[in-house]
């Protein structure tokens, strides 16, 4: 059976999606809101057979399935909407911004029986789950740790401009964007983590976001997780997650660059697909049709999502 889906939130993620749903044989992405006329015109351009409502509320109460991509304040109003029409639950991260906030969210979101994910998009991804079946094979070795590095010449990148929220301390910055995805599968591959320590660099305007991150987080046995992270110079965008083996090293870059190292440089070890994205939100989509019939998936679950929200916030706080 094909779900319609309703899309609250028309920017950059929920456009993507809007794309990418329409053509999976499981989703119709028939209804469609933002508050600005801009995005709603925009995603009509790239999907003419979906529907513009005059309200969220309208989208959500029409649909199979409600996929949030609106910004983290306004998620948890949407998220417990639909929650109280029972209709299954898509959400972006983060979660959100204020822990406390989100503790009680997630509770609340728990008392109702309906399937509810959180879009981490490595979840269901080749190179995470080729990995933890190599971790698991015991062809790794014993594991070591865990290195991340991000770094951008400036902040929001390029294409994520429309996305202004993005360049402010309360919502936006690397570190709740993109450093998040890469602590998702930090614990996905070494359990629990929490922060050892944390330096976190600002600028001038206290109303913008981080310009450089670095931290050790540990894992219960003390297996490490490094961070290094800055925004400024000119210099490609760089987004790796090093897993570190005794016998072998994983390296994932740009979310799907997936390579391995014996002692030696770092061996691609697939083709890469033409279309990469598209590759690994098809991924994320066939997953979210098990989760909504409440079969076994590789999503990311709200108590994910809520530990990632609390390492990323715990690092923000570290000045």
């Amino acid at each position: 059976m094909t779900a319609s889906v309703a899309i609250i939130g028309l920017g950059i993620m929920g456009s993507r999606m809007l794309k990418h749903m329409r053509l999976h044989e499981d989703f119709n992405p028939d209804y469609l809101w933002d508050p600005c006329p801009i995005a709603c015109e925009n995603a009509k351009k790239i999907d003419n057979d979906s529907q513009i409502m005059k309200s969220a509320n309208h989208a959500i109460e029409n649909a199979d399935l409600v996929y949030l991509a609106c910004p983290p304040s306004v998620r948890e109003f949407y998220a417990l909407k639909a929650a109280e029409m029972d209709k299954p639950l898509f959400l972006e991260k983060p979660f959100g911004i204020d822990i406390k906030k989100s503790e009680s969210l997630l509770k609340k979101l728990k008392s109702y029986d309906v399937p509810i994910a959180v879009n981490f998009t490595q979840a269901a991804g080749v190179a995470l789950s080729d990995l933890l079946s190599s971790k698991k094979s015991g062809e790794m070795g014993e594991m070591v740790g865990i290195d991340i590095i991000v770094t951008y010449s400036s902040w929001p990148r390029l294409w994520q401009k429309e996305a202004d929220w993005l360049r402010f301390k309360k919502e936006g910055g690397m570190t709740r964007e993109v450093i998040s995805h890469f602590l998702f599968f930090s614990e996905r591959v070494l359990g629990p983590l929490k922060v050892i320590w944390a330096k976190t660099s600002y600028p001038d305007d206290i109303l913008l976001c981080e310009t450089g991150v670095f931290a050790k987080l540990e894992n219960a046995n003390g297996l490490p997780v490094n961070i290094f992270a800055n925004v400024g110079g000119q210099q490609p965008d760089r987004q790796e997650l090093t897993i570190k083996g005794s016998k072998k090293s994983r390296k994932v870059a740009e979310f799907y660059k997936d390579s391995v190292s014996i002692g030696n440089d770092f061996i691609p070890l697939r083709k890469e697909p033409d279309d990469p994205r598209a590759v690994s939100l098809m991924s994320q989509l066939d997953d979210l049709s098990l989760h909504i019939k409440n079969k076994p998936n590789r999503l990311a679950t709200m108590d994910e999502a809520l530990r990632v929200q609390k390492l990323v916030e715990g690092i923000l706080s570290k000045t």
